[in-house]
Parts: structure tokens; C-alpha cells; sequence
């Protein structure tokens, strides 16, 4: 009886496995099934025999099937040859970043710069022209000159106390009158033939016209009242004021700008102090000067007293007239700089010191305010002339009494927008 079991194929004659004699190849012969043992946990895969290893020599063995076979090739294979070995290939090979786009990067960075820029400028801009106190109304003036060549500018530091706390008109010895007058009056004419700045004494003897109150708007006659300059401005703020001097020089005014004493000594603390150079020392109770020869910075308190000094003088105030010309161009010359304009913790604060306390009429732009302050920097910088008006002696009350001839020679070459040959005194 056979040991074989019955349905298996050969008998027990049969040589199974190499060397068999049977006439159909192993092959094809019916295998018993034999299940599978679960393969050990976390087994490798196994690697399939290479084409033309089989067993026997008779083709490729079946692959073994462990579950983790898919069809690709894990790994990297042979670089640039081969299935799946190539660049881009299912190898797992990542491309190289390409270059970046430096030309690209600097456009769209520059843009971003200018962009930016447009729009802190442009809020600047708005800020700053909100803080102007547009309270003067040159359109109430009557009778006014004929407009000339260049834009002439009336600029007037008044002793207004304004904002100032007691203990602030002690340090700055303003005293603690009330109202406010004119303690400083000077034309600025910004043209062509470079800027001319021209003090005007307080102590002026000018004739008040015909005028429009600029309160009632009630019409008042002229009537040859002789006072001095200064008066004009008491008597009924600016519009008075500018209606008084271009009678007395024939001269139309173009702008107003008043600044007031904490306001001054605030712009030059803030852009921290102005270089002065003194030839002479100097000392005045009154206004707290006390000053040593040579070249000093001033801070606010003591610019104050510099341009405010007069009975330290032989001249008096047509000496005071000078040092407030002499500061006032410094002043301007020092805050237009690089250091200033580029740098927003001195740029700003300098601005709001200034437009906090600045009076202008309702016609002025940051534009004709920026024109003004380059041409008060330019009278410095040898493109231009200061002078104090021409005069030719003193009335019989004391006041100052300008030169006509000169004045309206030198009114004539400021409309033509000449440059001025006339000497002031």
C-alpha cells in the first residue's frame, strides 16, 4: 500500500524535487497548499531573486509576497541610470531650490520704501497743516498796494504769555502784563535776486490810515495820527498792523506769521540749542541776559533774553533789531539740516514746538511756511541782505523816523524783484 497520500502527485517511485524523472516539468506539477506562518513583526521585506536566478535554472522563483511589495523601489537608486534611478524619477531624489530673484526682491522692495514714504509724508503734511492757527485775515485790509514781483512775508514776534505757567514767565522774564504787543517786526522778501530780511523798529514813528476794524468791521477815517509802530498792533492786532505798514512803504503784504515767547523758546530747545557767536559780552537785568564773548550754544531761555536785550545797547533797539536778525537766520540755518529733517525724534517735536504757538494768515500753506523758513537760512548763508530800514533821525516825541527817499528806492527794487543796493541803518 502506498505512503502517499491519496491526490499528491508522483508516486512512491517518484524521485520529487531535483533530479526528478518525470517527463512534466516541476513547474507545472500541482503543489500541495501549504499556509502561509504570519510573518515576524517588523520582518524587512525580502528582496525578489534578479531576473534569470530561479530555482533550478528554469526561470524566476515566485516573488515572496510579505505585503510591503508595491511595485516601487525604495532608496536611492544608480544617479542618472536605470528604472527609477533618474533625476526627477520615483528614486525619492529632491530637485534643487532654484536661484532666487535678487532683481525681482529689489523691485518689489524699493516700491515698498516709496510707498511707505508717500505715506508718512503725506500724513506729516496733514498733521502739521491742522496745527496751523490760520487767525489772521489779510482780506479785511484795505486799500492795498499793487502787488509786485516775490512774496514778501511780515514776521512778528510778539510777547504774547500765552500757554506759560507763572513759573515759566519767572524763567523766561517776561513779566505778567496782559494782552500782548509786538516786540519784534521784520519784512522778509524771498526772491529771484535772493532774499532781503528788513527790521522794522517798534519805535517807528508811522502815521495809523483809514482802517476796517477787524472785530466790528466798523470803517475808521484817517487822521494823520503820528504813534509808534508797535501802537498799530495794540491798537487793533495784526490787520492793523499790516494795514499800517504798507501805507508807510507802499509795500504789499503777502503773509503774516507772529510767533509768541514760549513758542520760540520752545523750537530751540527742541532742536537743542542754537550756536551763536557773541563778540562782545553783555548783561541786562530786565531781560535775564547775561552773556561771555565768543561762540556759545543758547538754549531757550537764553535765546530769549539774546533777542530781546536792549538797554545793554548804545543803539538801543535798532541794535536789538540786528541780534534778532542775526539769531532768527542762525535759528533757521541749524534746523534745516540732515540731522533735523531726517530724523523724526528732533523733526517732530521741532514742528509741533513751533506750530503749536505760530499765528498765520488764513492764506498761508506749509508750502509758503517752508519757502519763508529757507529764505530766513538763505540770508545767512551770504544769498541774501539784512538791513534795518532806512532812517533819518528821531521825531520831537523820540520815535524813529525812517528815510523816505531810501525807503521808497528801496520798496521800488523789492517789487521789481531787484537785488537791493539801498544801505539800512
Amino acid at each position: 500500500m502506498s505512503d502517499w497520500p491519496e491526490g499528491r502527485n508522483g508516486g512512491p517511485g517518484e524521485r520529487y524535487g531535483r533530479g526528478s524523472a518525470s517527463p512534466q516539468p516541476e513547474s507545472a506539477r500541482a503543489m500541495p497548499h501549504v499556509r502561509r506562518r504570519p510573518a515576524p513583526p517588523q520582518s524587512p521585506p525580502r528582496i525578489p531573486p534578479q531576473q534569470g536566478q530561479g530555482h533550478d535554472g528554469y526561470g524566476e522563483a515566485p516573488a515572496y509576497d510579505s505585503g510591503y511589495n508595491t511595485g516601487q523601489v525604495y532608496g536611492g537608486g544608480q544617479r542618472g541610470g536605470g528604472q527609477g534611478g533618474g533625476r526627477g524619477g520615483d528614486s525619492g531624489y529632491v530637485q534643487p531650490r532654484a536661484a532666487p530673484n535678487w532683481g525681482r526682491r529689489i523691485k518689489v522692495g524699493t516700491l515698498t520704501l516709496v510707498v511707505v514714504l508717500l505715506a508718512v509724508s503725506i500724513g506729516t503734511y496733514f498733521w502739521a497743516d491742522g496745527k496751523l492757527k490760520r487767525e489772521v485775515d489779510l482780506a479785511k485790509v484795505i486799500d492795498r498796494p499793487s502787488e509786485g514781483d516775490g512774496t514778501n512775508y511780515l514776521i512778528v514776534g510778539s510777547d504774547s504769555r500765552e500757554g506759560m505757567t507763572a513759573e515759566d514767565k519767572k524763567k523766561l522774564h517776561t513779566g505778567s502784563a496782559e494782552g500782548k504787543r509786538t516786540d519784534s517786526m521784520m519784512i522778509l522778501h524771498d526772491g529771484s535776486s535772493g532774499p532781503t530780511m528788513i527790521s522794522l523798529p517798534r519805535d517807528s514813528n508811522v502815521e495809523i490810515p483809514s482802517f476796517v476794524g477787524s472785530e466790528s468791521g466798523k470803517k475808521f477815517a484817517g487822521t494823520g495820527r503820528q504813534v509808534k509802530l508797535n501802537a498799530a498792533y495794540a491798537e487793533d492786532g495784526p490787520e492793523l498792523l499790516v494795514r499800517t505798514v504798507e501805507f508807510n512803504t507802499g509795500l504789499r503784504i503777502d503773509h503774516y506769521v507772529e510767533i509768541g515767547f514760549g513758542g520760540f523758546a520752545n523750537i530751540v530747545d527742541a532742536i537743542g540749542g542754537v550756536e551763536m557767536d557773541i563778540p562782545k559780552a553783555f548783561k541786562d537785568k530786565k531781560s535775564g541776559a547775561d552773556f561771555q564773548a565768543g561762540k556759545q550754544t543758547l538754549n531757550g531761555e537764553q535765546s530769549l533774553a539774546f533777542v530781546r536785550t536792549r538797554y545793554a545797547f548804545a543803539g538801543s533797539d535798532l541794535d536789538r533789531t540786528k541780534n534778532q536778525q542775526k539769531f532768527l537766520a542762525a535759528l533757521a540755518s541749524q534746523t534745516a539740516t540732515p540731522s533735523t529733517i531726517l530724523n523724526p525724534f528732533k523733526l517732530y517735536p521741532t514742528m509741533g514746538a513751533g506750530l503749536d504757538t505760530l499765528i498765520v494768515d488764513k492764506d498761508m500753506s506749509l508750502w509758503s511756511l517752508g519757502n519763508m523758513f529757507f529764505a530766513m537760512k538763505g540770508v545767512t548763508g551770504g544769498e541774501g541782505t539784512s538791513m534795518n530800514i532806512p532812517l533819518s533821525g528821531q521825531s520831537v516825541n523820540g520815535n524813529l523816523v525812517w528815510d523816505k527817499d531810501k525807503v521808497k528806492q528801496l520798496v521800488e527794487q523789492l517789487k521789481n524783484d531787484e537785488k537791493v543796493t539801498v544801505k539800512g541803518s
